[in-house]
């Protein structure tokens, strides 16, 4: 397993991490505690460092579970959590609900409980959107929670680049999480180059794009209710993304799945500080970490993906 730095926060990161938003049981589809526990176990004994949840999956029973990997080895796992969700109305044109700095330090302290620990390595605002009193909230309390030495850096989740800029005021934002795959590039025209002009760590989240980018689905895959990708077969964009995979799946061969190919893509921009791709079982875990190798993607590879999938390099 490779390791990068997290910008300039100085953390050490797995380029390959363990998203753990489907442990939480509520988002996508059946999981079982006992092989999600496999899963993480796995995930560490293959070399992953980097665990990322959030306070609303599973409405906190996925801090719950990385609370018991953490049991015995805090020190060898960089944990990043996120707030502004739970219990929010998720609509911009309402009063906002994290509106002060104690509600934001609040949300903290029921994270720091849930996952048994003393202190976050990476706390992320979960808002994507930029309401200005829920900004300085989170400002506010990011720089009273590191000054108190209870988090190691601070970020962000979202594809907003004037969000982004917004919360780097004063150059104190570590970290920014978003979306980013070969289905979606929109992150190479300003987010990514930004983030890598100002030493700010980019987590990866989306880069299998819900499983698309594993080449697992068909025409005739359907979700189960609860799966938040319940409705795609019914959505236009599925077909094509469908065909898209069939164009790609030149590129991969018997030392190199699709899904792994999909990775190296996103572990290849020289902004991404790590991927966070699911994992509901060791064996999915286990083919993730395969994409830490090297060389990442040759040349050949990049032609193929430009013509496919065309981004901005950045």
């Amino acid at each position: 397993m490779h390791h990068r730095q997290l910008g300039k926060s100085g953390i050490q990161v797995s380029e390959i991490g363990f998203g753990a938003w489907a442990i939480g049981g509520d988002a996508w589809g059946p999981v079982e505690d006992s092989a999600s526990l496999s899963a993480m176990e796995r995930a560490l004994d293959l070399g992953v460092t980097f665990i990322d949840t959030a306070d609303v999956y599973g409405n906190g029973h996925s801090e719950t579970l990385v609370a018991q990997i953490l049991k015995g080895r805090r020190d060898q796992i960089i944990v990043a959590t996120k707030g502004g969700l739970m219990g929010h109305h998720r609509d911009p044109q309402q009063e906002p609900v994290y509106d002060r700095p104690e509600k934001i330090v609040a949300a903290f302290e029921a994270s720091l409980h849930r996952l048994g620990t003393e202190y976050i390595d990476v706390y992320f605002d979960h808002i994507w959107w930029n309401n200005p009193r829920e900004t300085e909230a989170f400002l506010t309390a990011f720089a009273q929670l590191k000054q108190a030495g209870r988090v190691r850096a601070v970020g962000v989740s979202t594809d907003d680049f004037a969000y982004v800029q917004q919360f780097n005021q004063g150059g104190t934002l570590d970290v920014v999480q978003l979306d980013y795959s070969l289905l979606n590039r929109k992150a190479e025209q300003a987010i990514l180059p930004y983030c890598l002009e100002h030493g700010i760590g980019v987590v990866v989240r989306g880069p299998l794009s819900k499983g698309m980018l594993t080449g697992k689905f068909s025409s005739e895959t359907q979700f189960p209710e609860g799966d938040v990708r319940h409705t795609w077969p019914q959505e236009a964009w599925y077909q094509t993304q469908l065909d898209q995979m069939e164009q790609l799946r030149v590129l991969s061969s018997a030392d190199r799945s699709l899904g792994q190919l999909a990775l190296q893509f996103v572990l290849n921009h020289p902004a991404v500080s790590v991927a966070i791709p699911g994992g509901k079982t060791p064996e999915q875990v286990e083919q993730n970490a395969r994409a830490s190798t090297r060389p990442l993607l040759t040349e050949q590879d990049i032609r193929q993906i430009e013509h496919v999938t065309p981004g901005a390099w950045g």
